[in-house]
């Protein structure tokens, strides 16, 4: 019963949200509605969980003196602080405004935006060099594929600077580069990028079949 009843609520559920999307009925709607935020609720739960298995794997690491064990240190030290000064009432460096849901001038609003901010600039930042090590091995001349897509980025990347115009701003206004670099990413790449949402919207709807279903069953503890 462990494993049927959880089952059960699943597959019920699941076709009762099925039946609110074809049914637009006050009563679905309702019910419908209040299941989501029943979900929410459970997400952010879900939360204190994440908190709890964090501090556990961590501890172990620690405890055990792994390899980066310093780090997480740091990690369950940084998000003790960043717990404590957001539960901190009454503290302020500086005016007393909101900003959306965070307020002006806390220790954690500071700490967010000089320490959060800045980091993850610069993770961002590094990304770009990974960027440029992919792109290169994938415009390799390898294959006819990757000599077509070496291609096509050189039109769309010279297409979207000055220099792509000044090159070509003689040329008749379709083999300019500007105009090249427009038809290429509304037909054909965007018949790619439509083709892809296409198949992951698909994978998703299997996806959710089969948990309805009871073929999917590694949310239970990682059977399958």
């Amino acid at each position: 019963m462990r494993r049927e009843i959880p089952l059960a609520i699943t597959f019920l559920i699941g076709v009762f949200m099925l039946v609110d999307f074809f049914v637009p009925h006050t009563a679905v709607t309702t019910s419908a509605d209040e299941l989501k935020q029943w979900g929410i609720i459970v997400i952010a739960a879900s939360i204190l969980l994440g908190i709890g298995n964090l501090v556990r794997v961590h501890s172990k690491k620690i405890a055990r003196r792994n390899e980066g064990w310093g780090y997480s240190i740091i990690t369950l030290t940084v998000m003790a602080v960043m717990l404590w000064l957001g539960l901190w009432p009454g503290a302020h460096l500086g005016p007393n405004e909101m900003i959306g849901t965070v307020e002006q001038g806390t220790p954690f609003n500071w700490m967010f935006l000089f320490m959060q901010v800045p980091l993850q600039s610069t993770m961002f930042s590094l990304l770009a060099f990974f960027i440029a090590s992919a792109a290169y091995r994938a415009f390799r001349l390898r294959s006819a594929e990757a000599s077509l897509l070496l291609i096509a980025a050189i039109i769309v990347m010279l297409g979207r600077v000055p220099l792509g115009q000044l090159l070509t701003r003689n040329l008749p206004e379709h083999a300019q580069l500007p105009w090249i670099t427009e038809t290429i990413m509304a037909y054909p790449n965007m018949a790619a990028f439509r083709g892809i949402l296409m198949g992951a919207a698909l994978g998703v709807m299997a996806m959710g079949l089969r948990i309805i279903l009871g073929i999917e069953r590694s949310y239970l503890g990682g059977e399958k």
